[in-house]
C-alpha cells in the first residue's frame, strides 16, 4: 500500500483532465496537495479534495511566471512546512506544421511545458535538498520521445523535459531527490478531437494516474520514462549502440556510409548512465588507455 500521508504535494495543471486525476489519487493517499491551475478549475478540484475528507490548497498562478511560482512553493512552505512531491503536469498545445509555425506559438509552447516545469522545479530544489527527500515526475510526450506530425514545438518541449530529467537525476541523488518522466496517453481536453469516443473512453485519465503514484512513493525509481495509458505500462530509453570504429585522420565518411549497418545494428545497444559514456565507448574504440591512478 503507498501511504503519502505526511507527505506535501504540488501538482500544476491541475483543474482538470490528467493533473485532477493526479491530484486526487494523491490526496486519497494521504498527500497535502496544492492544486495549480489558471482558472477557477484548481479551486474546484481543491474542494472536491476537501469534501472527500483530504486536504488541498488551490494556487491560481500560471508556470510560466517564475516570481508567482516562487510564491506558491514559499506559501506552501508557510502552511506546511516541506515540499515532498512535484508534479508537472501544465501544458497546452499550438499544433501546426513546421511550415506554418509561428515563432510565437512555437516559443509558447516551450515557455509552458519546458520553463514552467524548469520554474517550478528550481522554486521547490532547495527545500527537497535540505530535507533530503523529493518526488519529481515530469511529463514527456510520445510525441517528443517518438515525433508526430504538426507538433515540432510540443515534441521539442517534451523532450527537452527528457533531458531536464536524465540531469537532475544524477544531480539529485545524493539528496534522496527522486526525477522521473510520464508519458501519458489520456482522455483529456488537449485530445478531445484527435482520437475516436470509443478509444477516449478507454483512455481515462485514472488509468494514468496510478503510474504517477508509483512515479511518487518512497519506494520510486528515479530517472525512468514511464509510458502509460488505457491500464498499460512500458518504459523508454534512450539507448546507445555499439556501433563501429573508422580509421583515419581525418575519419573516411564513405568508409562510414559503409559501416552503416554496423553502426545502427541495435543487437547489445546500452542504456548509459551519464552523458561521459559516449565519449569514453569512442575513446576506448580508438585505443585511448586511460593513465593508471597512482595508489596511496
Amino acid at each position: 500500500m503507498i501511504d503519502l500521508k505526511g507527505r506535501v504535494a504540488l501538482v500544476t495543471g491541475a483543474g482538470g483532465g490528467l493533473g485532477r486525476a493526479y491530484a486526487r489519487l494523491l490526496a486519497q493517499r494521504g498527500a497535502r496537495v496544492v492544486v495549480n491551475d489558471l482558472g477557477s478549475g484548481a479551486e474546484s478540484v481543491a474542494k472536491e479534495i476537501v469534501d472527500a475528507g483530504g486536504e488541498a490548497r488551490a494556487c491560481l498562478c500560471s508556470v510560466t511566471d517564475a516570481a508567482a511560482v516562487e510564491a506558491m512553493v514559499q506559501q506552501t512552505l508557510k502552511v506546511w512546512g516541506r515540499v515532498d512531491i512535484l508534479v508537472n503536469n501544465a501544458g497546452i498545445l499550438r499544433d501546426k506544421s513546421f511550415a506554418k509555425m509561428t515563432l510565437d506559438d512555437f516559443r509558447l509552447v516551450i515557455d509552458v511545458h519546458l520553463m514552467g516545469a524548469f520554474n517550478c522545479t528550481k522554486a521547490a530544489w532547495e527545500a527537497m535538498r535540505e530535507q533530503k527527500y523529493g518526488r519529481i515526475v515530469m511529463t514527456t510526450s510520445s510525441s517528443g520521445l517518438y515525433g508526430n506530425f504538426g507538433q515540432s514545438n510540443y515534441s521539442a518541449a517534451k523532450m527537452g523535459l527528457v533531458g531536464l530529467m536524465q540531469t537532475l537525476s544524477i544531480e539529485g541523488a545524493k539528496y534522496g531527490i527522486h526525477v522521473n518522466c510520464i508519458a501519458p496517453t489520456a482522455a483529456t481536453q488537449m485530445t478531445q478531437g484527435i482520437l475516436p469516443p470509443e478509444q477516449l473512453n478507454l483512455l481515462r485519465p485514472e488509468f494514468v494516474a496510478s503510474g504517477v503514484l508509483a512515479l511518487v512513493a518512497e519506494s520510486a525509481p528515479t530517472r525512468t520514462i514511464l509510458c502509460a495509458g488505457a491500464g498499460s505500462f512500458e518504459s523508454a530509453n534512450i539507448t546507445l549502440t555499439r556501433g563501429t570504429y573508422v580509421a583515419g585522420d581525418p575519419p573516411s565518411a564513405e568508409e562510414l556510409v559503409a559501416k552503416w549497418a554496423e553502426v545502427v545494428n541495435r543487437l547489445d545497444e546500452i542504456t548509459p548512465q551519464y552523458g561521459f559514456t559516449q565519449s569514453e565507448i569512442e575513446l576506448k574504440k580508438a585505443g585511448y588507455v586511460p593513465p593508471e591512478k597512482s595508489e596511496k
